[in-house]
């Protein structure tokens, strides 16, 4: 039960983020946060990581519903499990990042991201990214970790 609210947190958690961003920042400006380590600002992302897939928008959100579905049949066959909880966590938090950027996919034809690193590499400071990708990276690296675990 624990992972399916980890799941449900994630997506909340983001679909209000994504809302605030959405109705009160305007494209282009960029505010500072955390002693600049952070840098806010609203961007639409309307393809896949780096906007990889934007000119095939419908291809990108029926695979990301297919991906996020198939997650969620990994988490509930695993959740029928005793142990694996690394494994587990990291489903749910793939199942999480992955459901709230497919939602955008679906409903708005873009995914809202939000904040890039105020580096001084430029390539890296431009890159935008939302909490729910670094739920599908932190969920890939667990998933992918705690997939030996015992039963």
């Amino acid at each position: 039960m624990i992972y399916l609210i980890l799941a449900a947190g994630i997506f909340l958690l983001e679909l209000r983020i994504k809302h605030v961003i959405e109705t009160r920042r305007e494209e282009g400006k960029e505010t500072k946060a955390c002693g600049g380590a952070l840098l806010i600002r609203k961007y639409h992302n309307r393809g896949a990581f780096l906007n990889a897939g934007e000119k095939a928008q419908p291809f990108v959100a029926v695979l990301s519903l297919l991906l996020t579905a198939g997650v969620a049949g990994f988490l509930a066959a695993a959740l029928r499990h005793r142990g694996k909880a690394v494994y587990k966590t990291g489903l749910a938090l793939l199942l999480g990042g992955g459901c709230s950027n497919t939602c955008d996919r679906l409903h708005r034809k873009y995914v809202v991201d939000y904040f890039s690193f105020g580096v001084r590499w430029k390539w890296l400071r431009r890159i935008v990214f939302n909490l729910a990708d670094f739920c599908i990276f932190a969920g890939m690296i667990l998933t992918v970790c705690g997939r030996e675990d015992r039963i």
